[in-house]
């Protein structure tokens, strides 16, 4: 066990009600802090309140980017109990994130006891109506004050938490979906499958563009043949062509989701025929043509499973199915929902209850 103090925040903030949460503007009282540097390596755990961070115009994440984050999940569970959903396999990926953008390997032991202290004395901002969740962010930033492209010799690592509603206005409903090839947001060797800032940073552009023609997202297609489909902008993708669920691999330029890969386990736990492999936009176009295009849905870990019942390429709009909430996405919504809200056995020991 680590020892962890806590400073709590001399007064507490006035807790939203359930429906008023929006998406990430909400923030709970206080925060678990961890610092970094080459002679201590990472040492000063603590809770303290949530507040402004003092740093130097010169700080190094301000201009050259070295910063990682991840977005997990706790759930209010049918049993009044809270549930945090995967929180291992998101503190693993973080580390993977580390590694690619040079920022040292952080112990995963001891954040996670840093997170379950943190989510007790919070306990209470976690919301109980469907739909409603806390979202916990864990980052790391690069905090030296210097101008020059090398790694930080000093971090700073925090865990804040976001009581949040739906992700999408929509909800649990089919979104509209634009294919770009005029933009790339990340290639095979870059950093597409990391979650660092400037991925996201790389995004915005197509996505304002995509909005003011009525659409969600964008889906993204590969940085080199502008040909392959890779992910939508906050989210994997999913195909159902025929009888066969279908998603593009893991190849490097695509981040690994924790929904994703739960889908994946689902699906193949239901004897479903689910591949994972290179599938053009072209391939996507020919299916809805000739009928065997069925659904199309995205995961995440904020938006859980999203149906998309348009997709645009090129000024073609095709329609999924019957253009309403596939029966697939409806499935897997409901199973990964209800394991996540203690509605449905957890098989797979994806929830770490408090």
């Amino acid at each position: 066990m680590y020892t962890i103090p806590i400073n709590k925040a001399d007064s507490m903030k006035k807790k939203p009600l359930d429906s008023e949460l929006t998406f990430g503007t909400k923030f709970t009282d206080h925060m678990f802090v961890v610092d970094y540097s080459v002679a201590d390596g990472w040492h000063n755990p603590r809770i303290e309140p949530y507040g402004p961070l003092s740093l130097e115009p010169s700080t190094m994440v301000l201009h050259y980017g070295q910063a990682i984050f991840e977005g997990m999940k706790a759930y209010r569970r049918a049993n009044g109990k809270i549930g945090i959903f995967r929180p291992r396999s998101y503190l693993a990926r973080l580390n993977r994130s580390a590694e690619r953008m040079c920022i040292p390997q952080i112990d995963e032991e001891l954040v996670f006891q840093g997170l379950i202290k943190l989510l007790q004395l919070e306990q209470d901002w976690v919301p109980g109506s469907k739909e409603t969740s806390l979202y916990i962010r864990p980052f790391i930033i690069a905090t030296d004050p210097y101008l020059g492209v090398r790694p930080s010799h000093t971090y700073k690592f925090m865990i804040i938490l976001s009581p949040v509603g739906a992700y999408y206005p929509e909800g649990f409903q089919p979104v509209k979906i634009m294919v770009t090839d005029k933009y790339v947001r990340a290639v095979r060797g870059g950093i597409g499958h990391v979650k660092t800032p400037g991925n996201y940073a790389a995004s915005i552009l197509a996505a304002e563009e995509a909005k003011k023609k009525g659409y969600t997202q964008v889906l993204w297609l590969d940085g080199v043949e502008l040909k392959y489909i890779e992910e939508v902008g906050t989210m994997n993708i999913f195909f159902v062509i025929g009888d066969q669920v279908i998603t593009p691999p893991l190849e490097g330029s695509i981040l690994g989701g924790m929904t994703r890969e739960s889908v994946l386990q689902v699906a193949r736990k239901w004897g479903l025929d689910t591949v994972e492999r290179r599938l053009s936009i072209d391939e996507v176009m020919e299916a809805s043509h000739n009928g065997t295009l069925n659904e199309i849905f995205g995961t995440g870990t904020a938006a859980v499973v999203s149906p998309v019942n348009e997709l645009n390429w090129r000024d073609e709009i095709i329609v999924p199915g019957n253009g309403g909430v596939g029966e697939l996405s409806q499935k897997f919504y409901d199973y990964i929902t209800g394991v996540q809200y203690g509605l449905l056995p957890d098989e797979f020991n994806w929830v770490v209850e408090l």
